[in-house]
């Protein structure tokens, strides 16, 4: 669920002192403003003109990253998430159904907001020649053939969300069951795999660490080619894209808080006083793998959960849990159709929302899981993936408003797992066999 679990960790160090990614991407938003301004600010000269398109190369060059590491790190995530995650099986069941509700919840909000207020409509953008056009229509039948892949690496060559999630969720699923079963006949053969998927993903996480390291060089690049070749006015549409994306959180807020009432014991007002540390913590780490061990114990000390509901949902769910990065996939998708005029019919918005499920299954542990899996979000739907640059400009604050609003729905879910009466602590071990495995 982590928006950046590595957040608070990869920074520039400058005279021994660590300089934050989002202080780093504002000095570049500055800079970039600056010398686009230099450059002509919307009239530039034919050798200004040249020099920022050269300035947008580094950009280009990490969004094919993006999209390069995108399809291994959800299939690593999810078979890391599988094999290390202990779920019990009827609270398990439960938990899937609250994760998948929330998640189609935030799916669907940030759909209505984004076709009600249409903020990509403030300003128009011209779609390149060779960009691909969205032709894409929503086939039940075709969709259900297609999610079966012809090969088994062929979802990682075609960056196919849907067939990617299908491969990973059976393998996640087969191995976690034979997993079980070793320990059950007290084998070990099962370790030699989980380690490998392991370090595996670690491996990737490590090459994403260095692509983000170049984020700030891009969102200047990005920002001084935009300014001077066409001023201010994209910026116009941008402002109007976070004013709906704050709207879109603050509606799926206001739906944990009523499922809160009416699915628990809690008070909404006992709810955010409690989970106050946790949120807070999350905005300004931007990192819900840094704010778990708050969101768990004020869950257990201040709201009074049991520690059973508290460690699911806290601690299992949020491998799982990304309904701020499923919210904000979809309102991107359809805020870029909007700005370039290919809006997104019915049938196009049931791909988005099936997709942005899809991707945000697999982002728990990803730094920046939102631009990582918006690539497949807006290669499924046929959306040009070279725009998503013009979101990583606003993209370090929205990451961390979506990452408190994943951790609010951890608290969500744990408070619903928690029942409508108090119930008293279960017995010592029986917490034991609940508590999630800890790397």
């Amino acid at each position: 669920m982590s928006e950046s679990e590595h957040g608070s960790g990869h920074g520039l160090r400058l005279f021994g002192k660590t300089i934050p990614l989002y202080v780093q991407i504002l000095i570049a938003l500055l800079l970039g403003v600056g010398l686009g301004i230099l450059l002509g600010a919307g009239q530039p000269s034919p050798q200004a003109a040249l020099i920022a398109k050269d300035l947008a190369i580094p950009c280009s060059l990490v969004l094919k990253a993006l999209r390069a590491l995108a399809t291994p790190l959800i299939l690593l995530a999810v078979l890391h998430s599988f094999l290390t995650t202990n779920i019990p099986g009827r609270a398990g069941r439960r938990l899937a159904v609250l994760l998948l509700t929330n998640t189609l919840a935030a799916i669907l909000i940030g759909l209505l907001v984004a076709n009600v207020l249409q903020p990509g409509k403030w300003e128009r953008l011209t779609l390149p020649a060779d960009a691909e056009t969205v032709t894409k229509s929503f086939d039940p039948w075709g969709l259900l053939e297609s999610s079966v892949p012809e090969a088994v690496l062929k979802p990682l060559v075609d960056n196919n969300v849907i067939q990617l999630i299908v491969l990973a969720l059976a393998f996640g699923i087969v191995l976690r069951g034979l997993k079980n079963k070793q320990i059950a006949e007290g084998k070990t053969d099962y370790v030699a795999v989980e380690q490998f998927v392991t370090i595996f993903f670690e491996a990737v996480i490590r090459i994403l660490m260095w692509v983000i390291l170049l984020v700030p060089v891009a969102v200047f690049g990005i920002v001084a080619k935009t300014v001077t070749l066409q001023g201010f006015s994209p910026f116009k549409a941008l402002g109007a894209f976070i004013i709906a994306v704050l709207l879109a959180l603050f509606l799926q807020g206001c739906y944990y808080l009523v499922r809160v009432k009416l699915g628990s014991w809690i008070t909404p007002k006992r709810f955010l006083t409690g989970g106050s540390d946790a949120l807070l913590t999350a905005f300004s780490t931007a990192s819900s793998t840094a704010t778990m061990p708050v969101t768990f114990r004020g869950l257990l000390e201040k709201v009074g959960l049991r520690e059973s509901s508290a460690s699911l949902g806290a601690l299992v769910g949020s491998n799982f849990n990304n309904d701020g990065t499923a919210l904000y996939e979809a309102m991107s998708a359809l805020f870029i159709g909007q700005v370039l005029g290919l809006n997104l019919n019915l049938e196009q918005q049931l791909v988005v929302i099936l997709t942005s499920i899809f991707a945000s299954v697999g982002a728990a542990g990803i730094p920046e899981a939102g631009l990582v899996t918006m690539t497949l979000v807006f290669t499924a739907v046929g959306l040009p993936t070279q725009y998503i640059a013009l979101l990583i400009t606003v993209d370090w604050f929205l990451d961390r408003c979506r990452t408190a609003l994943n951790v609010m729905g951890d608290m969500t879910v744990s408070c619903l797992l928690d029942g409508k009466e108090r119930k008293q602590e279960l017995e010592p071990g029986l917490e034991e066999v609940l508590m999630p495995e800890v790397d």
